[in-house]
């Protein structure tokens, strides 16, 4: 696994190339020295070598969106500028071959900066909403060769906030099991039938002042599915954000300290009202991940001000951790602090050996790496929870192997086998888990979701090896086709993980 990081092209980063993007050289004169061309804007890092290679990217990322594809390709749309319209696909490097991003000609129907991503059930197809002062959604790729158009969603008229920086920019999106989307915006919800541009279902606003959308930036993921209710239990979870006129507040100097409310619904069923309860401080412009082990760390962030250059101060040094099976008033606590502010454009991601990377943070317009309170941040980190510990070694599942009939991957609903090893310790609440990667941006994990897979036999072999028989999810409802982490947890342990993908039979 290698970790895609990228960025505008606002001056001159860290890395110098030796090539423009065009094949011109960059020599050490003083103009090429200033030519934001001749310094990379994206870079391939991977993390077992600690080894960054640098990519070309044509046009400016700045506040795009994401998905990963079946096949493990990230397709990237939008950006600010001339990038605002641009589609981009980064494909996996095979046999050592040096990959980089390919751009289309076919452009986006309308300008998308600040908009979400969501892969849809479909083969390879995604829907990209909103943006600012964009009020439609549309799909890429396109419903037919003929259709160059764009979509009206008068949920995110309703939603904007003018005077407020929008307050409903990168849209909060989570694929139902049911095949809707939940699209969340500033306060309020809806259950969006996209595929005939309907509105199933409005949500009760979320309770309480303020707003979590950007620039107010709150954070959220869809609880983890499982198949013991057949995955027909959907529950999301919505944390942080900003007070009310934090955002012009910030223009003045003034950081209005941020939200300290979560909210929990229900958005499957028939009764839907938002459970709330209270971090442990206030928190807005955090990311929000599920681990292997079904908790939600809460890391990065500040408590005060809004998203937006220079808007916001007091970073949140101490991540949390929420653990949502637990009674009300216990779910939450507090871990180990960090000494690197990580703000706005800040990130994280779960690695398959249970590290979260964390990375970025530049609350500047460009990149400042001097002089001013918090500079453009180079630095990467890795944050290890505490069940990655090696006094767990003994309950840790070994040498996950993983193996099925289809060479190209698992079908839905089909039966395939993991191996592990356990050795010197009993099988204690044993789950299967299955996670899908996030491309992760301003607070927003998008695609971003966890199952509990059925395990349909459990044997233990000699030498400490376990043989399990799982099931496949049901339909790409539930999981859309694609690569997933699978981990095992034996009493709350997981396993590094190993990755299988599944497919549309």
């Amino acid at each position: 696994m290698r970790i895609r990081i990228f960025k505008d092209e606002s001056g001159q980063s860290g890395y110098r190339l030796s090539h423009r993007h065009n094949g011109t050289r960059c020599r050490g004169t003083r103009e090429d020295l200033e030519d934001s061309s001749c310094y990379a804007h994206s870079v391939e890092y991977d993390f077992l070598r600690n080894k960054i290679r640098p990519l070309h990217i044509e046009t400016d990322t700045w506040c795009s969106s994401g998905s990963f594809l079946s096949n493990g390709t990230l397709i990237q749309t939008g950006g600010f500028g001339h990038g605002a319209r641009r589609i981009r696909y980064l494909e996996p490097c095979a046999h050592g071959h040096n990959c980089d991003w390919k751009q289309t000609k076919r452009l986006l129907a309308d300008d998308r900066w600040y908009s979400s991503n969501q892969i849809l059930p479909g083969h390879d197809q995604i829907i990209v909403v909103g943006g600012r002062r964009v009020f439609t959604y549309e799909f890429v790729p396109r419903l037919s060769s003929n259709s160059f158009k764009s979509y009206d969603l008068p949920f995110l008229h309703n939603t904007y906030d003018k005077n407020e920086g929008g307050n409903n920019l990168y849209p909060i999106i989570h694929l139902s099991s049911d095949g809707h989307l939940f699209i969340f915006a500033n306060r309020d919800s809806i259950l969006f039938n996209y595929k005939i541009n309907k509105v199933a279902k409005t949500f009760p606003r979320i309770p309480g002042n303020g707003s979590r959308s950007y620039p107010s930036t709150g954070s959220s993921v869809i609880l983890p599915l499982s198949h013991s209710d057949l995955f027909e239990r959907v529950e999301v979870m919505i944390c942080g954000g900003a007070a009310s006129d934090a955002f012009s507040a910030a223009q003045h100097g003034r950081f209005l300290p941020a939200l300290t409310s979560c909210g929990r619904m229900e958005i499957t069923g028939n009764k839907h009202e938002w459970k709330m309860e209270n971090m442990p401080g206030p928190r807005l412009m955090s990311d929000m991940l599920i681990l292997p082990t079904g908790d939600i760390l809460i890391i990065n962030g500040v408590k005060n001000g809004s998203a937006g250059s220079n808007s916001a101060a007091n970073p949140s040094l101490q991540p949390y951790l929420y653990k949502p099976r637990k009674p009300f008033g216990r779910r939450f606590s507090v871990l180990r602090s960090t000494k690197i502010a990580r703000m706005y454009h800040s990130s994280a991601v779960l690695l398959p050996d249970g590290r979260i990377l964390v990375a970025g943070g530049n609350p500047n317009n460009r990149y400042i790496f001097r002089n001013v309170p918090h500079p453009t941040e180079l630095r990467l980190q890795a944050f290890v929870p505490d069940h990655m510990d090696k006094k767990f070694d003994k309950s840790r599942p070994h040498n996950v192997s993983i193996s099925s009939n289809g060479n190209d991957g698992v079908g839905y609903g089909k039966e395939f086998s993991v191996q592990f090893l356990l050795r010197n310790t009993r099988l204690r609440n044993v789950v299967f888990t299955a996670y899908a990667p996030p491309f992760t941006t301003h607070s927003i994990s998008m695609n971003q979701r966890m199952l509990t897979l059925r395990c349909r036999n459990l044997v233990r072999a000699a030498n400490g090896l376990i043989n399990a028989r799982l099931e496949a999810p049901p339909n790409p409802n539930v999981a859309p086709a694609g690569y997933y982490m699978l981990t095992v947890v034996n009493d709350g342990i997981p396993s590094v993980s190993q990755w299988v993908r599944f497919i549309h039979a």
